[in-house]
């Protein structure tokens, strides 16, 4: 158990990362996407660094368990709240991308929780 608490932690991780690297360089895709669902470009930094700082927590967290909770429980409030402003955009095809970024956080708490 503790080992696949381990893994999917670093894959949540990895995943809420990437998706804040990508953020942060200002990645053409998500540039557009963000545009197309009409989040202020003023946002855009902060919510990157919140997800770069919700992946470091979830590292964190293997080795200070509060820490990982805390950042497990933000990464998937904020995951939420971008599949809702997909959705109020009326991008529906798009309000599973941030579900998938959210469902490896959720395992990482459940396995957490569990172990």
């Amino acid at each position: 158990m503790q080992t696949a608490y381990v893994v999917v932690t670093v894959v949540a991780a990895l995943m809420a990362g990437f998706s804040g690297t990508v953020l942060l360089l200002r990645a053409q895709w998500i540039v557009r996407a963000l545009t197309d669902y009409s989040v202020p470009r003023s946002w855009w930094t902060w919510l990157g660094l919140a997800k770069v700082a919700g992946a470091v927590g979830l590292v964190a967290g293997l080795f200070l368990p509060v820490i990982g909770v805390l950042a497990g429980v933000g990464l998937v409030l904020y995951f939420l709240g971008a599949a809702v402003t997909v959705a109020r955009a009326r991008w529906y095809a798009h309000i599973p991308f941030p579900l998938v970024y959210a469902a490896p956080v959720i395992g990482a708490l459940a396995l957490g929780y569990a172990a």
